[in-house]
């Protein structure tokens, strides 16, 4: 599994990699997290807003920092 942070390295994109990582701690799963903070690179999501999440290329979240319970929900689901 990839998941992606987009975002342009902001406080509140720092806080949703950091909450990435203590879902993944929380739920048990392993997964490459990528930091995107190129703005051409993230127009190619579609996103008008960061920080945005993405789970193998699918845009699950954006403009806002989910909590760490939030993200191990979405990422039960896609498994």
């Amino acid at each position: 599994m990839i998941i992606k942070i987009l975002g342009s390295g902001c406080k509140s994109c720092l806080k949703l990699a950091e909450n990435t990582v203590a879902a993944l701690k929380e739920i048990e799963m392993e997964a490459d997290i990528i930091k995107v903070t190129d703005f051409k690179d993230i127009m190619v999501y579609g996103v008008m807003s960061t920080p945005a999440l993405v789970i193998d290329e699918k845009v699950v979240s954006f403009g806002k920092v989910l909590k760490p319970k939030e993200i191990g929900k979405i990422l039960e689901n896609i498994n």
